[in-house]
């Protein structure tokens, strides 16, 4: 007795139509997350750029501030002022200076001797209208002078 063996092929099941699309689901899968991400990325990229943006903006602000006041090192005046540009004979008023990047500080006529600041006031009480002028010095010996007269009536 031959026994012929044949070989027999493994029954093939057809397809399950979930199994047929499972490739396709799959590549949409990775597409979708893939958009997600670029969208994520976008916009915390444009959020990091904006906050760059206002900080730089408020970084030159800041630097317009400064040398406006400050300057170029050079004297400069912040403010000359009195409280009362008129007074009575007697009476007292408060004057008020600020001077930035000086070594030194005059005034004429004297009142008491000053010195460099950002903002000095003192006490004055002048019998006749007066100019007083301030003059501010640098290390270099540049300096600049204010006037501001107080009348007196």
């Amino acid at each position: 007795m031959s026994l012929i063996h044949q070989a027999t092929e493994p029954e093939r099941r057809p397809k399950s139509p979930l199994r047929a699309i499972l490739p396709y689901t799959t590549v949409l899968t990775i597409i979708v997350a893939l958009y997600v991400a670029w969208i994520m990325y976008s916009r915390h990229q444009t959020a990091v750029d904006s906050a760059q943006v206002a900080e730089d903006q408020k970084a030159e602000a800041q630097k317009r501030v400064s040398d406006q006041i400050f300057g170029s090192g050079e004297v400069k005046f912040t403010t000359l002022e009195a409280s009362d540009a008129e007074v009575r004979p007697g009476q007292t008023t408060q004057l008020c200076y600020g001077v930035v990047n000086a070594t030194s500080v005059k005034i004429d006529p004297p009142i008491e001797q000053i010195k460099p600041s950002s903002r000095h006031c003192m006490e004055i009480a002048p019998k006749k209208t007066t100019a007083y002028t301030v003059t501010a010095s640098d290390a270099k010996g540049n300096s600049k002078s204010l006037t501001l007269t107080i009348r007196v009536k």
